[in-house]
C-alpha cells in the first residue's frame, strides 16, 4: 500500500473514495492526525496530514516517528510525501516540481531522528535515502502528462520555523543544495529505517532569499498563495502514480535493515523486539 504525506496546504485528498479515519496510537505517541484510509483510483491508500488537519504543528513539533510507525503498522511499503520548498537554483522556478534524491541535514538535533536508541543500536546506511523506483515512476507519469519535474536534486533541511537569512541561503547554495525546506528530515531517514520506499514531491514556492532582488525573497504569504495555485496539479500527479504503482520487494529500501542491527536480538527487550519486527516487515 502507498502512504501519502501531505505538507503545507495539502490536508486531504479530495479524490479519495470512501475515506475513513483511522486513529493510531504508537509507542512514540500520537501521529500528526488521524490517518485517512480510502481508495484512490482503485488503489487502497493511506493519507496523513504532516502538520495536522488545521496546520497546527511547526516543523520541529511534528512527531515524525509516530507518523512513520503509524503508516508502517497499516501495511504501507511506499510513501509519497509532498513538501513546499525554496529554490536555490535559477532553473528551478517557483511553481516547478522537483524530486529530491539526497538530503543535507541542518536541523539542530532536537527532533527525534531514529527509531533506535536506549540500548537498541542499529546503523542504517543512508547513502541512497530515497526510493529510486518510486522517483522513476513519478517522473515517468509526469512526462506522460507533459509535466516537467526536476530529478536528482539535493534538499537541505533546516530547523525553522523562521525563514532563513540571506547568508544562510547563499551558504546552502554553495554547499550543493538545490532546494531548502523544513520537513523532509528526519521523515525520509525514518522511512528508510522502517524499510519503506520514500520519495518526496517538492513544490518550489519561491527563490528563498539568495537573489539580489528583495521582491524575490520568500514570505509565508507567497508560499501559501503559490501552494494553493498548484495543489490540484500535485494531487493529479500523485493519483496517476498510484494507479501505476506495483509492489517490488527487491528494492534496496526494502532491505535497509540487513546488516544494520548491532545489538544482539537476544539482548533486546520485548518492546524492542516488537519494534524491530514491525520495522523489518
Amino acid at each position: 500500500m502507498i502512504g501519502i504525506i501531505g505538507g503545507s496546504g495539502l490536508y486531504a485528498m479530495p479524490e479519495l473514495i470512501a475515506p475513513r479515519a483511522h486513529a493510531v496510537m504508537t509507542p512514540f505517541g500520537a501521529p500528526s492526525a488521524a490517518l485517512m484510509l480510502g481508495t484512490l483510483r482503485g488503489r487502497e491508500v493511506a493519507f496523513l496530514a504532516r502538520h495536522g488537519l488545521r496546520h497546527e504543528l511547526l516543523p520541529g513539533e511534528i512527531n515524525f516517528r509516530a507518523n512513520i510507525w503509524a503508516l508502517k503498522s497499516l501495511g504501507v511499503h511506499t510513501i509519497i510525501g509532498v513538501s513546499a520548498v525554496g529554490s536555490l537554483r535559477a532553473d528551478i522556478r517557483p511553481g516547478d516540481l522537483a524530486l529530491p534524491s539526497q538530503y543535507l541535514d541542518f536541523t539542530r538535533g532536537t527532533r527525534a531522528a531514529s527509531f533506535f536508541g536506549g540500548g537498541f543500536v542499529a546503523h542504517v546506511s543512508t547513502a541512497q535515502p530515497t526510493c529510486r523506483a518510486t522517483a522513476a515512476l513519478i517522473a515517468r507519469v509526469a512526462r506522460a502528462s507533459d509535466l516537467h519535474v526536476h530529478e536528482e536534486k539535493t534538499y537541505a533541511c533546516v530547523e525553522g520555523p523562521r525563514l532563513g537569512t540571506r547568508a544562510e541561503s547563499l551558504f546552502l547554495r554553495n554547499a550543493g543544495a538545490d532546494l531548502v525546506g523544513m520537513t523532509s528530515v528526519p521523515e525520509a531517514f525514518l522511512a528508510l529505517e522502517a524499510q519503506i520506499g520514500y520519495c518526496s514531491i517538492a513544490l518550489a514556492t519561491d527563490y528563498d532569499c539568495w537573489l539580489d532582488d528583495p521582491a524575490q525573497h520568500v514570505s509565508a504569504e507567497q508560499v501559501l498563495s503559490l501552494l494553493r495555485a498548484n495543489l490540484a496539479r500535485v494531487q493529479e500527479l500523485i493519483a496517476a502514480a498510484v494507479t501505476q504503482y506495483t509492489e517490488d520487494e527487491s528494492r534496496p529500501c526494502r532491505r535497509a535493515l540487513a546488516g544494520a542491527l548491532v545489538t544482539p536480538r537476544e539482548q533486546l527487550t520485548r518492546g524492542q523486539r516488537a519494534l524491530l519486527d514491525l520495522l523489518s516487515a
